[in-house]
């Protein structure tokens, strides 16, 4: 008899271990988040509503505006614009996965999202924004050429590696959140679905896990180190190469002139990698929710809408072609 005992032990214990892993997934059943977003300001919300309508809008028609007025001037298809289009695109889409989510909360008072739709929205943010952050560095590069070796531009900025320099940043921004929304889904959400934020974004659904991060926040890291820190140094030898080679020149005029040439850029790097480091630069111990919603705000509300009054207001190509459609514009209208 003592030696049939130890079986059913084993057994018991089998069986008491097989009800706690079913319970711990039953209450990992997440349905959906709560974005709180600026619930925390209800007197505010009809002045919110109205303000990210316009940032929105805004930026929406001018980025518009700038594809049209690019590709209707056979001066523009250069790949200096080439790439101004593109980054036009990025700014389209990249508020678009936020803003339009954030306008319908505000207005309903609902801020629930489904956990695919928070999954989905999290994947499209990190996408358009690691390809915002290429593009600045391509462009960087581009300006690079332009000013310290202007006579073999034409013959370097080919438009194969044109085309190169556009496509293989698209597909590290596709791969990049798919490999995090795909690491997502292995963890497990117990009970809090709060998220202290406007949309979903990686650093704030982590911490709401009840499962084992380590390999997520991990790659979260990795991710800083490589497709931020990476081009952002690249963007500083870039810089610092035209720095150098702008000192060479002997009148201020012609000084002046040459950085007025990148000084659009130069404004939006600093805009984007300034909010970029107040998000994921800063520790987590020292950032308050409201510091990283108003960081997040610039480099995904505010940097795509002043991208094309930047470079509009800067460029006279441009404020050229702009006219010009809005010329034809009000002939049609007449």
């Amino acid at each position: 008899m003592p030696q049939v005992a130890a079986p059913k032990k084993v057994i018991l214990w089998s069986s008491c271990r097989h009800i706690q892993v079913m319970e711990r997934e039953n209450q990992t059943s997440i349905s959906e988040f709560l974005l709180l977003g600026f619930s925390s300001w209800p007197e505010q919300q009809e002045l919110l509503f109205a303000l990210f309508l316009c940032l929105y809008l805004a930026g929406l028609f001018g980025n518009i505006f700038i594809l049209l007025a690019i590709s209707s001037d056979h001066r523009l298809h250069t790949p200096m614009y080439f790439f101004l289009a593109t980054l036009s695109v990025v700014d389209l889409c990249l508020p678009s996965s936020t803003v339009p989510k954030m306008l319908l909360d505000i207005q309903t008072q609902t801020q629930s999202i489904s956990y695919p739709g928070c999954l989905v929205q999290m994947y499209f943010c990190m996408m358009f924004a690691n390809m915002d952050n290429f593009l600045l560095t391509v462009m960087a590069y581009d300006r690079y050429v332009a000013i310290c070796h202007p006579l073999r531009y034409s013959t370097i900025m080919t438009q194969h590696l044109c085309i190169s320099l556009v496509g293989g940043p698209w597909v590290i921004a596709f791969l990049n959140p798919l490999l995090h929304t795909l690491m997502m889904t292995r963890l497990h959400f117990c009970s809090n679905n709060v998220i202290h934020h406007f949309f979903c974004d990686i650093n704030a659904l982590l911490p709401l896990s009840c499962s084992d991060t380590s390999l997520n926040q991990f790659l979260v890291l990795a991710v800083v180190g490589l497709i931020f820190v990476v081009p952002s140094v690249c963007i500083l030898a870039s810089y610092s190469l035209i720095i150098s080679a702008v000192m060479k020149i002997p009148s201020v005029k012609g000084k002046f002139k040459v950085f007025s040439t990148c000084g659009s850029h130069l404004a939006l790097v600093i805009l984007f990698y300034g909010a970029i480091t107040g998000v994921y630069m800063s520790s987590s111990s020292n950032s308050s929710t409201e510091k990283d919603t108003a960081a997040s705000i610039i480099f995904m509300v505010i940097v795509p809408v002043v991208n094309p009054f930047i470079y509009s207001l800067r460029n006279n190509e441009l404020k050229g072609a702009l006219k010009k459609i809005l010329g034809q514009s009000k002939i049609f209208s007449q």
